[in-house]
């Protein structure tokens, strides 16, 4: 009886020490804080209002976001000395067709606003 207990113990210290050096080994990576914000807003460069349905891509790792209804886009994104991104209308059959804009930022910190105008393809 007493046999049984004592390899009890070593059994769950065993498997407790595996765990532990399994977290330690290959645990949660940590964010070391070299993210930056990139938001604004796409708007139509005849009228001025904003545009819903813009596709916002980062060229280098296919990271995008499309604009909500008041054309706000919004998003983190790993920091890098030159970016690309890229405005392409996500819903042409809704609200009419614009032409697709890069832009290119090479002056970055950590946090960014745009404010894109794009033209309507005639």
């Amino acid at each position: 009886m007493k046999k049984n207990w004592v390899r009890n113990i070593i059994r769950g210290l065993s498997l407790t020490s595996v765990l532990f050096v399994f977290q330690a080994c290959y645990g949660t990576p940590q964010d070391l804080g070299l993210d930056m914000l990139i938001e604004g807003q796409v708007t139509s460069k005849t009228s001025g209002t904003p545009i819903k349905g813009i596709r916002v891509t980062i060229a280098d790792n296919m990271q995008y976001v499309i604009t909500g209804e008041d054309g706000q886009f919004s998003f983190y994104t790993a920091m890098l000395k030159d970016l690309t991104l890229q405005f392409q209308d996500a819903d042409i059959n809704q609200d009419g067709c614009y032409i697709t804009k890069d832009t290119v930022l090479t002056d970055v910190s950590d946090q960014i606003y745009l404010d894109i105008k794009l033209e309507e393809r005639k």
